[in-house]
């Protein structure tokens, strides 16, 4: 009998979330998704009107999480205090933790088995956060394989070899090509056949039936989706990439969040004024360290109020960047100097695409897959 799961989602106010509520709602609307963002106070109005646009569209509300509720101050800058103004960094990401992680455990704390869908597309190549709990599971709708790397591990480990080749014979009974599937799950992995090579494969072959293998195989498991009897999204062998993100935005009306749309600049290269094209990568604070610097240039000329206050964080020689201050980024010599250097990366990384397609025209430039997962995805 199906014991009553709880399956969540966070909306960061970034692309891929936003795009995986929809696409939820449209391809499995007997999901009861719950949906819920982490709001640090340091966000960009365009996540906001993001947020109130997936509301009207899901036609529910949104859970505003929120770190620090009984401080007078913003989220973020309370834990500032408490960090003794040490701004967070690559190597002290304190804000992830404080400010997203934390707010998400506490949700869920005392919950029952909960499933919590993750937007990383089939085009990246990272696994995203992933909740210690033992009563929390992440699956990937956007990937090939849906399912985290620990469940996979102890799918395809060597010692369930027996177990799973039953499972198989159960699951894919009457296909043509059982055989090769078979053969497959027979070979051990090894150094020579890594498990990443093994899972591979077998998605090749049969991207659902992996999947009704799995969900059997999670039957004998404390796992969440042990507690359902039907999992939709086993049947799911669809992989969205970048493009399919922003036609989903966009074929909804929900709308691409406006920073990540390109803006013009010019700049002189060689006695020639240039025109280039700038945006942000990324969802989460106006002031996030993982910025590249075109990103703060863009943040000077589109919102100079919002760059003022990441300015005013700066002090007591914490900056938000190693070796150069906003005061010194924001100089004309010096910011022309970073367009000169963005253009002419974006042009020769241009002349190697090899398609129009819509990542080469938003900017393949974009670092966006580093950062933050829990604040990007």
């Amino acid at each position: 009998m199906t014991q009553e799961v709880k399956h969540v989602l966070g909306i960061s106010g970034g692309k891929d979330s936003a795009a995986l509520a929809i696409y939820l709602r449209g391809r499995y609307p007997e999901l009861p998704v719950e949906y819920y963002t982490c709001d640090t106070g340091k966000e960009l109005d365009e996540t906001y009107e993001l947020i109130n646009n997936l509301e009207v569209y899901l036609g529910q509300s949104i859970t505003r999480l929120e770190a620090a509720q009984d401080s007078p101050e913003a989220p973020f800058d309370h834990f500032l205090q408490v960090y003794g103004g040490y701004l967070p960094s690559a190597m002290s990401r304190w804000c992830t933790k404080k400010l997203k992680l934390d707010p998400f455990e506490q949700y869920i704390a005392g919950q029952g088995p909960v499933v919590s869908y993750v937007g990383i597309r089939g085009d990246e190549e990272r696994e995203g956060y992933i909740s210690k709990r033992p009563n929390v599971q992440s699956i990937f709708p956007f990937r090939k394989n849906i399912w985290s790397e620990d469940v996979v591990r102890k799918v395809l480990d060597n010692a369930q070899i027996p177990f799973v080749r039953g499972l198989y014979e159960a699951q894919a009974a009457g296909a043509p090509n059982l055989s090769r599937m078979l053969e497959l799950v027979q070979e051990p992995a090894s150094a020579h056949f890594p498990q990443r090579q093994k899972l591979d494969m077998l998605l090749d072959l049969s991207t659902p039936t992996f999947n009704a293998v799995a969900f059997a195989f999670l039957k004998t498991t404390d796992y969440p989706l042990s507690k359902v009897d039907h999992f939709p999204l086993v049947d799911n062998d669809e992989v969205l990439v970048r493009d399919d993100i922003f036609r989903i935005l966009r074929d909804s009306g929900v709308g691409v969040p406006a920073y990540y749309e390109k803006r013009e600049y010019q700049v002189e290269i060689e006695g020639e004024v240039k025109t280039g094209h700038y945006s942000r990568s990324r969802s989460g604070c106006f002031f996030c360290f993982f910025q590249q610097k075109i990103e703060w240039v863009w943040l000077y000329e589109n919102h100079p109020e919002l760059y003022e206050k990441a300015k005013v964080y700066e002090k007591d020689g914490y900056t938000w960047q190693q070796g150069e201050t906003l005061e010194e980024l924001s100089q004309p010599e010096r910011r022309q100097a970073i367009k000169r250097e963005h253009y002419l990366r974006t042009e020769r990384q241009r002349n190697n695409a090899q398609s129009d397609s819509l990542i080469d025209i938003l900017g393949v430039e974009d670092a966006e897959g580093e950062g933050c997962a829990a604040c990007f995805i």
